[in-house]
């Protein structure tokens, strides 16, 4: 597997280590910055991070800032992107199989690191359902982003 990482100030040191954790797991981690707690804006790093996803170039991608709001809007206008923002392991699950969330934000104020990394788990781990309802739904997205 081959995932794509991006941050802000606010999600670098959440990044670092779930950066690490990936790597550990051997998974690789494509990074896409920032590389330090220097000011900087979200979207310049979670857009790069989402385009990877899009152009298939990586097979999932997680972006991280202070809330997780901001980055997670910022990579959802990338065509063909559905990044969700999770806090907790169910919605990880969830946003998997049935929305086949092809991107994860996480917010490094609001949940702990070691919170941050089972949802990285279950984010990765978990596969889309399949099931015709979620896939029409997914569709029906599909179509209307294409109108934009």
């Amino acid at each position: 597997m081959k995932v794509s990482i991006g941050c802000d100030h606010g999600g670098y040191d959440l990044k670092e280590k779930v950066k690490a954790h990936l790597i550990e797991k051997g998974i690789e981690v494509v990074d896409f910055g920032t590389n330090d707690l220097s000011s900087c804006d979200y979207p310049d790093f979670g857009i790069e991070a989402a385009k990877a996803v899009a152009n298939n170039e990586v097979d999932k991608g997680i972006v991280i800032c202070t809330t997780g709001i901001g980055i997670s809007i910022a990579a959802n206008k990338v065509k063909g992107i559905r990044c969700a923002l999770c806090s907790d392991l169910t919605s990880a699950r969830l946003t998997r199989e049935h929305n086949d969330a092809n991107v994860l934000a996480l917010g490094a104020a609001i949940i702990g690191h070691l919170v941050a990394l089972d949802i990285v788990d279950v984010f990765l781990s978990t596969d889309f359902s399949g099931l015709t309802k979620h896939s029409r739904r997914i569709e029906k997205i599909k179509a209307q982003e294409e109108n934009f």
